[in-house]
């Protein structure tokens, strides 16, 4: 490690595109990322669009390891003022500490904004793993001890990186989400085919119910999606976004920037009704998997929801040859209709000991109650017992 150089810089053109993306998704050398949302592309156009950046509670502050003078690793990360387009909660630690006299919040985040998507977090060069990772993680601790921050935190990270966290003197977190797996489905009948009776019956219906709101539904794709459609669906997402968190964390020059930049890695399920848009749905496209991202709408129509975030995406996926759907976070109400629930892994480290080691307990009584809630929802799960689906998934 003695020639390993650290920095911290505010902007990711400093890095620039080649040396981040030979770190974030050498894969794309010889066809799409395994997810778009750690590529330089995904990440500049949240700095260039105002998305992230001063005012925002997200003030950018990547990581890099140098070695010989060549980027071997990067990390994206933030200085967070709130807890807030993280979807790993931690508000409860933030009370405990400020109750007792410390100050939470600035923190370090290393995650993507705005994304609860499982993906590699520190971003190593080929053949720099290693010293890559533990270099990363002994710059995010030097940044937060310099600060005078609380904490460091990844989120959303890979189950190998989670492995290595106790060797690293990082803090284990386990969450769930609810995710489908296509099991060699030939179209979404296949699919129904696995599920009980009752549950198979129970999405008939709602297909049915959807379909009759009044107009019809469209795919887009890449160059097919226009302006108007990205004005129609910023509208829905402003919506949604002002009910849920109060303010969108969005700006519409994202969606435009992030459409230029990632082409046919977007898709758009829309719904109009004459001349009129009424809702729809945001995805993107990795390598074997599509993530549903946002929703929204202009008018309330049953089961709309369901037919655009969870439905139309098992058809994509189905159609595309796509192994699974990642439809978000949280909710139970995916179990029945498909999506199984599926573990997300996060490390963390308290810049106190004595706070790191109440979270510490705090996380192992977390672990096996999240452990626990994981096998008996699928225990329960949609599928008939004689399929083998939940097997498959777990």
């Amino acid at each position: 490690m003695s020639d390993v150089e650290l920095a911290v810089v505010g902007e990711i053109a400093a890095i620039g595109r080649d040396d981040w993306n030979a770190c974030a998704c050498p894969e794309m050398a010889d066809g799409p990322p395994i997810d778009p949302f750690t590529t330089y592309e995904f990440l500049a156009a949240l700095e260039t669009s105002g998305s992230v950046g001063q005012g925002t509670g997200w003030v950018p502050r990547y990581v890099i390891a140098r070695q010989g003078g060549q980027v071997i690793a990067v990390m994206p990360s933030y200085a967070k003022g709130h807890s807030q387009g993280e979807y790993i909660f931690d508000h409860n630690w933030g009370h405990a500490l400020e109750a007792a006299g410390g100050r939470y919040y600035p923190k370090l985040q290393t995650a993507v904004p705005f994304t609860p998507v499982t993906g590699r977090r520190f971003l190593c060069r080929a053949g720099y793993q290693e010293i890559g990772q533990i270099a990363l993680i002994q710059g995010a601790k030097a940044v937060v001890e310099q600060q005078g921050w609380s904490s460091f935190h990844a989120t959303f990270c890979t189950e190998a990186e989670y492995n290595m966290a106790p060797n690293a003197g990082v803090l284990q977190r386990i969450g769930q989400q609810f995710h489908w797996h296509n099991a060699g489905y030939q179209d979404f009948d296949g699919f129904l085919a696995a599920l009980s009776s009752r549950k198979r019956k129970n999405i008939r219906k709602e297909r049915i119910a959807a379909q009759g709101f009044g107009g019809d539904i469209v795919t887009l794709c890449g160059a097919e999606i226009l302006p108007e459609h990205w004005d129609a669906f910023w509208h829905f997402y402003q919506d949604t976004g002002a009910r849920k968190w109060g303010t969108p964390y969005l700006t519409r020059e994202f969606f435009t920037q992030v459409h230029a930049a990632l082409g046919d890695q977007v898709v758009l399920f829309l719904c109009r009704r004459g001349d009129k848009w009424v809702a729809g749905a945001l995805n993107f496209v990795g390598r074997d998997t599509l993530f549903g991202r946002y929703w929204g709408c202009s008018e309330h129509h049953p089961c709309l929801h369901f037919e655009l975030c969870y439905y139309r995406a098992i058809d994509f996926a189905i159609a595309h040859g796509l192994s699974r759907v990642e439809a978000g976070a949280q909710g139970e109400h995916k179990l029945a209709r498909g999506y199984l629930p599926s573990p997300v892994y996060s490390v963390h480290w308290m810049a106190d000991a004595g706070f790191g080691s109440a979270v510490e307990h705090y996380l192992e009584a977390e672990r096996d109650a999240v452990g626990e809630d994981i096998e008996v929802m699928t225990s329960y799960g949609p599928f008939r017992r004689d399929t083998g689906a939940i097997a498959e998934t777990e």
